[in-house]
Order: structure tokens, then C-alpha cells, then sequence
């Protein structure tokens, strides 16, 4: 039998939390993402793979989002972005990221790449 991997129970509570206190960039961006408005593709928000738990993902796309905040650009921050992709992507699951800065500053710049990430 097949281990899981996704929303694993022991990342409920975490998951739970980080949904109910999303950051500002996060929330932005999930206005445009639910209910299937972008694209008829559905994204989920704090879904868990493995020990990481992703922004968005979406399912049927196999396509994580990650908004990246200052931690991320620090030495440490970007060795576990790496690390975290690198998992992902062994998983056949692609990862795009975004500075939270730019989901406000280039709303449409982001919409459009996540748009050119779906497969056609």
C-alpha cells in the first residue's frame, strides 16, 4: 500500500492555522484563485505534500504557488526553498514563486504567468 502524502494528519492543525492567518499577498491572491474562477482549475490553499506545506495547489495542474516574503531571501530561506522544490518537483508537481510584492504591484504579470504554467 501506498503512503500518503497529501494533507497528512499530523499538518492538520498547522495547515488549519496558517489558512485562518493567511498574509495579506495570500489572501489577495486567493480572491482570484477559488472557486475555480481562474480557468475552471480548482486550487487549494495550505494544502500539504510530504513535510511542506504549499500556498496553492492545484490539483489536476500538478502546480504549487508559492508567495515568498523577506525570510525567503535570506541564505537560509532560499537553501530550504531549494530543498522544498527539489522534493516537489521529484513528485512531478511544478512550483512557480512570486514576491508577495508583486502579486499587488503586477496583479495581471501574475495571473498570467500562472496561466502560461497550465499545461494545454
Amino acid at each position: 500500500m501506498k503512503t500518503p502524502i497529501h494533507n497528512v494528519p499530523p499538518l492538520k492543525e498547522n495547515r488549519r492555522n496558517l489558512r485562518n492567518n493567511l498574509t495579506s499577498a495570500e489572501a489577495f491572491l486567493w480572491k482570484i484563485l477559488q472557486r475555480s474562477q481562474l480557468d475552471g482549475k480548482k486550487f487549494r490553499r495550505q494544502h500539504s505534500v510530504g513535510p511542506y506545506i504549499l500556498d496553492f495547489y492545484c490539483p489536476s495542474e500538478m502546480l504549487a504557488i508559492e508567495l515568498d516574503g523577506a525570510h525567503h531571501f535570506t541564505y537560509a530561506g532560499m537553501e530550504n526553498d531549494h530543498v522544498r522544490t527539489a522534493y516537489l518537483q521529484n513528485l512531478n508537481i511544478r512550483v512557480i514563486r512570486f514576491e508577495n510584492k508583486d502579486v499587488f504591484e503586477q496583479t495581471e504579470g501574475v495571473i498570467e504567468e500562472i496561466r502560461r504554467s497550465f499545461r494545454k
